[in-house]
């Protein structure tokens, strides 16, 4: 096994890396420039903005693989439990040169999975039942291999600190609303009003902006995996088979169930959306599946020769 910090032998993706680059150091900008506006605003708060934005980045950057983890519903597994599954992790893992990553189970009958951690030593790889009962033994290596490319590739942290910018912009507009910071005694009533008015308006644009960023990565990303697994395992037809039928069994779940997973469809395998909504989201997290059937059969075309 490799040791920490050192590449794998999964397939390193340039395209990936500068878009991971690109997305961090905007988000950064985007991060300092909210802070400091919050700041200026808010004048006598500014050690309480600072702690709690600082506070609440440490927080979810350092736990944000048990966060997801208990969102998610996921329970570590043993090998005794599910052989078949520790089984398969372990032989890519071999292959990928990789450290092994913990196992994970969630019990519900949609068929996902997901990957989360801020790096391959605290990194999960969780299966839904679903999916186990669904996949064929090489199909579900395909798919587990695509997760284990993301916490390879470490898009998975890039993910989460990019997203909580968005949490961080809703939360400090709240915290400054509610909290009594617009009235203090240091804020006269037209600095307040005007705190009031530009606060929510930045928190906003943070919002949208931050939105767009993960959106773009997470697309990205999704087709950077999927290479990468079909590459490590040479069986991109297997990863094929099995995008076709978890997207086709996750258009029959219970629209109420699909609503409940869709929050956190960024990190899922394939997203928790109905046939009519995959066709018509616009600012999805994943690429069309005819864009990532595509990609598979031109590498397997690729491999062939």
């Amino acid at each position: 096994m490799s040791s920490p910090g050192q590449p794998t032998r999964f397939a390193p993706d340039r395209g990936l890396t500068g878009r991971m680059v690109g997305t961090m150091f905007l988000i950064g900008l985007l991060y300092v420039g909210f802070t400091g506006l919050l700041i200026v605003l808010l004048r006598g708060a500014w050690p309480i903005v600072v702690l709690i934005s600082g506070g609440l980045f440490v927080a979810q950057f350092w736990f944000s693989d048990k966060i997801t983890e208990r969102a998610m519903g996921a329970r570590p597994v043993t090998p005794e439990q599910y052989p078949q599954l520790h089984g398969a992790v372990d032989r890519l893992c071999a292959l990928a040169d990789m450290p092994k990553p913990r196992v994970a189970v969630t019990d519900t009958d949609m068929p996902n999975a997901f990957a989360t951690g801020r790096n391959p030593n605290n990194a999960v790889v969780c299966v839904t039942t679903g999916l186990l009962r669904r996949l064929e033994p090489e199909e579900l290596e395909g798919v587990l291999a695509h997760e284990l490319s993301h916490v390879a590739h470490r898009d998975v942290a890039v993910m989460t600190v990019a997203g909580f910018l968005g949490v961080l912009a809703g939360a400090m507009t709240r915290i400054a609303m509610y909290g009594g910071f617009l009235g203090g005694r240091n804020n006269n009533d037209s600095n307040a009003a005007i705190a009031a008015l530009v606060i929510p308006l930045v928190s906003v644009a943070v919002y949208a902006i931050s939105f767009l960023l993960t959106r773009l990565l997470s697309r990205y990303r999704e087709l950077a995996a999927d290479r990468a697994a079909a590459q490590l395992t040479g069986r991109p037809s297997a990863l094929a088979s099995a995008l076709t039928k978890v997207t086709g069994q996750i258009a029959a779940i219970p629209t109420k169930d699909l609503r409940q997973a869709q929050a956190y469809n960024a990190f899922y395998f394939a997203p928790a959306l109905s046939a009519r909504e995959a066709a018509t989201q616009l600012f999805s997290t994943h690429p069309t599946l005819e864009k990532r059937l595509a990609q598979l059969a031109e590498i397997s075309t690729r491999l062939g020769h």
